[in-house]
């Protein structure tokens, strides 16, 4: 199968990226550069998919950033909320549609190179803050992406109804790179241990039972004491 994935370079796409090679597909990575506060994820991406030798391209968008303004990500003025994704503060991160706009320039590759599928790694705990990574919306992207063009393209996102700490397991048993990988939505040069991406990330590999090898800034609090504010930081 000819697939373009959506990729970030951060854990949960990066998981799919190895499982959908690990399965023979013919794989197509894509990245976008919206004009993303971390856009060092990208450079995670390019490295990872030269290690494995599957073709990365790098679409960038990054003049659409002034009509995506609001968002943390997108929006210099706006700090990074800190704390866990369950908090109201962590709203600030959504980016107004990313993932239809994302869906949409990867449905459009996807039907220039024959692909069959597309796939994206939108995962369960994304669910409550990213109203574009519910069930109810890739349901109806994927009607979408059904519709618009005569050769048919299917959208998969096998991770959907995973929890993260499935997603570091399921890395795990593929011997992921797991330090390879980017999530901080601060781009500095360590995790921050602090936003909100950085405590998921550090939650999931602790109920994995995973071993995290993600290097975190000085000042991240650690996981004992994270765990003893019930992933809150105090």
């Amino acid at each position: 199968m000819k697939i373009v994935l959506i990729y970030s370079g951060g854990l949960d796409s990066t998981v799919l990226l190895y499982q959908l090679h690990a399965a023979g597909h013919e794989l197509h990575a894509l990245s976008v550069n919206y004009g993303q506060r971390h856009s060092c994820e990208l450079i995670s991406a390019a490295k990872i998919c030269a290690q494995l030798g599957i073709p990365n391209t790098v679409a960038d968008l990054s003049s659409i950033q002034p009509l995506l303004a609001g968002s943390s990500l997108t929006s210099p003025e706006i700090d990074v909320a800190e704390g866990h994704y369950t908090e109201e503060n962590m709203k600030s991160t959504v980016v107004p549609n990313r993932n239809m706009i994302l869906l949409s320039i990867a449905t459009g590759h996807a039907l220039s190179i024959g692909a069959e599928q597309v796939a994206y790694a939108a995962h369960s705990g994304d669910h409550a803050i990213y109203p574009d990574c519910r069930n109810e919306f890739a349901d109806a992207m994927a009607t979408a992406i059904g519709l618009c063009d005569w050769n048919k393209v299917e959208l998969i996102r096998p991770f959907v109804d995973w929890t993260k700490a499935d997603i570091v397991r399921r890395g795990a048993e593929l011997d992921l790179p797991f330090a390879m990988t980017w999530s901080c939505y601060k781009g500095g040069k360590l995790h921050c241990g602090r936003c909100g991406t950085c405590i998921e990330r550090r939650e999931a590999f602790d109920l994995a039972n995973i071993p995290d090898p993600t290097p975190y800034r000085e000042d991240a609090h650690s996981v004992d004491t994270l765990r003893a504010n019930n992933w809150r930081l105090s």
